[in-house]
């Protein structure tokens, strides 16, 4: 895939390819449950759900306690409760981020899930992937690959009609 300028990216067209891709991806494969990661992926883990008659098995995660950085940050203080309400042991899990970026906030949350119980498989979806791997995290599903330039964040916003936008913002 062919790296884009995040200027023009189109985040309601990126998730139309998400959706298309992991629908695909997922044909056939039992026991399927979301989780999406706070609070853009847990955005769009709610709207695959939906799309893909999975909401009852839908689940958020807040990795804030889970974070290898927690100590020099703090907490933030925007901390959401984990809320995962089916079991994960033996489930095909499809973790959910906005963006994928450095592996570390994928970790977190694998550790996360991993004090619910063990998942036969985790598949990891992200709408973007801007690169720079500090980890060996690699996505099943992405729609798009982005370069960022250095000292900003691709950020996902939700209008209140549910419509994702991408910005560019100062990191």
């Amino acid at each position: 895939m062919s790296t884009l300028n995040p200027t023009q990216l189109d985040a309601e067209a990126l998730y139309a390819t998400l959706l298309a891709d992991v629908k695909a991806g997922l044909a056939g494969v039992a026991d399927v449950a979301i989780v999406g990661i706070h609070s853009g992926g847990a955005w769009i883990a709610e709207r695959l759900a939906a799309d893909l008659g999975l909401s009852a098995r839908c689940g958020v995660l807040d990795v804030s306690f889970y974070r290898d950085d927690y100590a020099k940050k703090g907490l933030p203080a925007e901390v959401k409760p984990t809320n995962i309400t089916f079991d994960v042991a033996a489930a095909n899990i499809l973790l959910v981020d906005d963006v994928l970026y450095t592996g570390r906030t994928t970790r977190a949350a694998i550790n996360e899930l991993f004090d619910y119980g063990r998942p036969a498989r985790i598949m990891l979806a992200a709408l973007v992937d801007r690169g720079e791997r500090q980890l060996p995290v690699a996505a099943d599903f992405v729609a798009a690959h982005v370069a960022v330039p250095p000292g900003q964040a691709l950020v996902l916003k939700r209008a209140d009609d549910g419509r994702f936008t991408l910005t560019l913002d100062h990191a």
